[in-house]
């Protein structure tokens, strides 16, 4: 089901990066009001992962092990490998780490990717929709996967590139 009409993104929230040369890790943090597990479901869980994250898998993320993934506008499949999946605390896989860590009946869900420089402000605006996307499923109103080139058309993922690129101190990328 989408229901793309009724998304408007939130403000920026105030994220961070790790410069390691040309490679900076962006690091996110959400509070969902959702159980760790319930979280951790939305996070390993390909049929879940296909409402909201910008990346399909072809099996669960819930063990180590390989599996395909594959991200939004780009066809081809990466043999992607999950080196920890600690239920329901931490994830890693590639330049991916995820943290839930239990905040009241709800959940801290923190996110360290990283990404081109070049890149860090678009990163930073399409993990924020995907964000609200992951939160309106947990809620129960989802709004269907807004992500990839898809999320690069709303005039909201304009603004979010552009004040995630000046929180940066970064140019946005030219089209």
């Amino acid at each position: 089901m989408t229901d793309h009409a009724k998304y408007t993104a939130g403000p920026v929230s105030q994220a961070q990066v790790e410069k390691h040369g040309e490679k900076w890790t962006l690091i996110l943090v959400r509070e969902l009001k959702h159980a760790p597990e319930k979280v951790w479901q939305a996070l390993t869980d390909p049929a879940h992962l296909r409402e909201w994250a910008p990346f399909d898998v072809d099996s669960s993320l819930d063990k180590t092990g390989t599996v395909n993934l594959t991200w939004m506008g780009n066809p081809k499949s990466i043999k992607t490998t999950v080196t920890r999946s600690d239920a329901p605390k931490v994830l890693e896989y590639n330049d991916t780490r995820w943290e839930l860590e239990p905040l009241g009946n709800g959940t801290r869900l923190k996110l360290w990717s990283t990404i081109d420089r070049r890149f860090i402000s678009w990163g930073a605006a399409g993990w924020h929709i995907a964000f609200d996307v992951l939160d309106h499923l947990l809620n129960g109103t989802p709004l269907g996967r807004i992500a990839g080139p898809d999320a690069m058309k709303f005039k909201e993922w304009q603004r979010l590139n552009a004040e995630y690129a000046q929180q940066f101190g970064t140019d946005t990328p030219k089209w």
